[in-house]
């Protein structure tokens, strides 16, 4: 068979096995799966996991099961399964087959019997403190259990006991029985199964005791057909358990073989569910999907395309070793597909208003929907000699070599005309109220006349008469600090990480779709939104690239 060529160290793993055979009496068809726990949102470091997982789907024509890791009863939900699935079918992508690790259960506690049977589990009644001080360091082994020596039948009959709810929890675990002088901690006699009187939100409460993950997780993947796991780089010291597992539960082989990658890792950006969801408990955000969040939801929510992020996470690539990404990389990425795919338009966040003296009338103007599409296209804005602009783009007392207006200075309004500043009204703090100007009519944008009026600087504006308030939303990242990423996350939150603003906006844009990406011209990237029946315009990206510069 012909491979593809690896572009990874994961397929050229794939293609080494391929090579050598291994998969021959399956038909060399291989299957993967992407495991998440349905215990809170997914964020963009599970995006590169589901990149490379449906990589090898469609590189290989593998067969991809979507599992729910739900060993967790106390934290698991349909809510969070939901959010799973809304998110991979906004990537884009396509598995194979929904599944859960509850669904395998009952053949997960007779796999637990087969290990007491061959001598490779046993019923422990230590507390978990206990094992815990039991199990020893890194440079010292750890302490055989008292109860390690129990017969089969004891342990048979006491795990059933554990099983029918005659103990309470936490009086007793099943443990693999291994190594506890192991140089691998994990090789320690792990907990297999511990009792817990928690309703399942599938099984209900047909169970009284769980299986653990480091148990759970590779099981499942056997028992599915699974030919690579892949996982993220905290799993590679359970590689061991996870192959001893599968090896002693009597699977045929070709058995499941576990790679790991770097997990990704973003400056400045919150990479943990417990404390993501901690922000949304406490209400430090407005929930899962606040625009600030790093979860798919949040980053759907704030109009990043599914298309930038898998760009991002194919520039990212798949490494072993442990990095840190700048996040201006991610917003490099979402402005490149912003650029071609977003209408420009006009608005104004700190609004003053500026009064064309010798103009009367109103008139229609042409404007460019996207200069950077092939077929952008132009639309009509109106212009009736009064018009705002930004506060920013006018100075009292300009600085040297200033492109913007200033009292005598000109520029030129986007689509519009020249305008030179001949007076300036000021309110009783000494604040510019009202900007008074000229404009030249033989400098209308697109005119064929040259004109011998130039300007160097351009600005947008908003009719005065035709313009709509807006409410601008703009945001920084939720943790500050980047230069100590190993503070306490309730040290790096920033409090300063939304802004609102109150300005004004072209008509069009409140008449646009709500969810339209818009690049609001030398203001940012903006998705337009309506609440209570006004236009409110969040920010996705702002228009500066200090990746590529």
């Amino acid at each position: 068979m012909k491979l593809p060529e690896a572009s990874n160290f994961i397929e050229q793993i794939i293609n080494e096995e391929l090579e050598a055979g291994k998969f021959e009496s399956r038909g060399n068809r291989l299957q993967v799966r992407f495991p998440p726990e349905p215990n809170g949102y997914p964020h963009i470091g599970h995006i590169k996991a589901i990149c490379i997982n449906f990589a090898v789907k469609e590189k290989y024509g593998a067969k991809l099961n979507l599992r729910m890791d739900d060993t967790n009863p106390a934290k698991e939900d349909y809510e969070y399964v939901n959010s799973i699935t809304d998110a991979i079918n906004w990537l884009g992508f396509e598995y194979d087959k929904l599944v859960f690790a509850s669904d395998y259960y009952d053949r997960m506690y007779e796999i637990a019997e087969k290990y007491i049977v061959d001598g490779n589990a046993y019923v422990c009644d230590l507390s978990a403190e206990e094992i815990s001080a039991t199990r020893g360091t890194l440079t010292q082994p750890g302490s055989p259990s008292p109860y390690r020596g129990r017969s089969v039948e004891e342990n048979l009959k006491l795990f059933r006991e554990m099983k029918a709810g005659k103990y309470p929890d936490g009086a007793k675990v099943l443990r693999a029985k291994i190594d506890m002088a192991s140089p691998n901690i994990n090789m320690r006699d792990p907990v297999i199964y511990r009792i817990a009187r928690v309703p399942h939100y599938r099984t209900g409460v047909k169970w009284c005791i769980y299986p653990m993950y480091d148990f759970a997780h590779p099981v499942s993947d056997a028992i599915e057909g699974i030919t690579h796991s892949l996982c993220s780089l905290e799993f590679e010291n359970h590689r061991p358990l996870y192959n001893w597992f599968v090896e002693k539960a009597g699977f045929e082989k070709p058995l499941p073989r576990q790679i790991e990658f770097a997990r990704l890792n973003i400056s400045n950006m919150l990479m943990s569910k417990r404390y993501l969801k901690k922000l949304v408990d406490e209400g430090v955000v407005r929930g899962w999907d606040d625009p600030r969040m790093p979860t798919v939801a949040g980053l759907r929510n704030r109009g990043v395309p599914p298309e930038a992020l898998k760009k991002f996470c194919a520039d990212v690539g798949v490494a072993k070793a442990y990095s840190v990404v700048s996040q201006a990389q991610l917003d490099s990425c979402i402005r490149d597909n912003l650029n071609s795919a977003a209408e420009r338009a006009m608005a104004v966040i700190n609004p003053v208003k500026l009064t064309v003296t010798n103009y009367n009338g109103e008139e229609t103007l042409s404007f460019d929907k996207n200069p950077m599409a092939e077929d952008g296209g132009k639309r009509d804005i109106k212009f009736s000699g009064t018009v705002y602009i930004d506060k920013d783009d006018f100075a009292l007392n300009p600085p040297p070599k200033y492109k913007r207006l200033f009292k005598g200075g000109a520029v030129r309004l986007k689509s519009a005309y020249i305008v030179r500043c001949d007076d300036v009204v000021l309110d009783e703090s000494g604040e510019v109220k009202e900007i008074l100007c000229t404009y030249f009519p033989e400098t209308r944008s697109g005119s064929d006349k040259p004109s011998e009026i130039k300007a160097k600087g351009v600005i947008q504006w908003v009719d005065a008469k035709y313009g709509v308030d807006a409410e601008f939303r703009q945001y920084k990242p939720l943790l500050t600090d980047e230069q100590y990423p190993e503070q306490d996350y309730a040290e790096r939150i920033n409090k300063d990480s939304e802004t609102i603003f109150h300005g004004k906006a072209e008509p069009y844009l409140f008449e646009s779709g709500d969810g339209k990406p818009f690049q609001l011209l030398r203001t940012g990237y903006y998705k337009k939104c309506t609440e209570n029946g006004e236009l409110v315009l969040s920010e996705i990206v702002s228009l500066k690239d200090s990746f590529n510069k």
